[in-house]
């Protein structure tokens, strides 16, 4: 920063209002220091200025490692969202989401200095853990159980299974059955006591849970049972890999979609619209959920303030073509 001055001309104080984009600086001296930055290729040490200012441009992820398709996208979309705020991202990926692994993360994070930390937490261990944690860097939980305490932003999963369920009983069926996710998966709850709530709300029968949970596999497998029961004519798929693998297992026993059975999914997963049929499912807008989640921690990283806030995104139907009304 001394060498930039000297060339442009100016303060040391000067070049870092420039590099702060701070306001009072007179669009000439910015234009020199600039010019004199790209000159002799300066580079700001962002360790140098965390340590001198208190505040680095550096945010933390704990996530589990997964190629799910959720927390995948819930991943890219906070990336893109802090990068195009200013700030780098380091990812902990961490094999489980338990107490002692979330902590591991955590203490990583703190070691490079980081403003703040997400952690992406969609199964019961993780918010357990996060019960359990102790910092003093702001902290928003990503697609976590919305009965914990502290910053959440979230998916509506309720409302996203309740608007599956509703899409189907509007098409004409008595009731709709559900191949839920795992058990330990807060996804896979809330997708659960949202096709229950709108089944009650319509007055309709609630069929037994069929547990599942994300494969394709899992949905064939839970597929070939529910296609031996003719009273099935309309079933919502707690994701959409199982809503494929319930569409293969309709093929293999000779039911048509959407002609003897209707299928919804979830998740909108790039394939979903090239299946055969092309499938009805709910899309998460993740990207506004990476955006949220963004706009708590930096709220809390500039009021220096833990947040309490509590958001949930609401998700929107994809209507394709595995949805008709029941035959007769």
């Amino acid at each position: 920063m001394t060498d930039v001055a000297r060339l442009a001309g100016v303060s040391h104080q000067t070049v870092s209002r420039v590099l702060n984009d701070h306001p009072n600086v007179r669009e000439q001296t910015r234009l020199r220091v600039r010019a004199a930055i790209t000159e002799l290729g300066y580079r700001p040490n962002q360790a140098a200025r965390a340590l001198a200012t208190g505040r680095s441009r550096l945010l933390g992820v704990v996530t589990q490692n997964s190629t799910l398709y959720g927390p995948a996208s819930l991943l890219t979309a906070f990336g893109q969202a802090a990068t195009d705020a200013g700030f780098a991202v380091s990812v902990g990926s961490v094999r489980t989401l338990d107490r002692r692994s979330i902590a591991e993360a955590v203490e990583r994070h703190l070691d490079q200095r980081v403003a703040g930390i997400v952690v992406i937490a969609p199964v019961v261990s993780a918010g357990e853990a996060l019960e359990h944690l102790r910092t003093d860097v702001p902290l928003v939980t990503i697609d976590g159980d919305p009965a914990r305490r502290g910053a959440l932003v979230t998916v509506d999963q309720q409302e996203g299974a309740a608007i599956a369920t509703r899409h189907l009983l509007d098409a004409g069926h008595a009731t709709v059955w559900h191949v839920s996710g795992p058990a330990e998966w807060v996804d896979s709850a809330g997708r659960i006591e949202g096709w229950q709530r709108a089944l009650r709300e319509a007055g309709a029968e609630i069929p037994p849970l069929v547990p599942g949970d994300w494969t394709a596999a899992a949905g064939c497998r839970t597929g070939q049972m529910l296609a031996r029961m003719p009273e099935v004519t309309a079933i919502f798929a707690a994701n959409d890999h199982l809503a494929l693998g319930i569409l293969h297992a309709m093929h293999q026993r000779g039911r048509r979609v959407p002609q003897d059975v209707s299928v919804v999914g979830f998740d909108d997963v790039p394939e979903a619209a090239f299946l055969i049929p092309p499938l009805t499912t709910v899309r998460p807008d993740f990207a506004a959920v990476a955006r949220r989640s963004l706009d708590v921690l930096l709220d809390e990283i500039e009021s220096g303030r833990p947040s309490t806030e509590r958001h949930t995104i609401a998700p929107t139907l994809i209507e394709r073509k595995s949805v008709g009304p029941p035959r007769g």
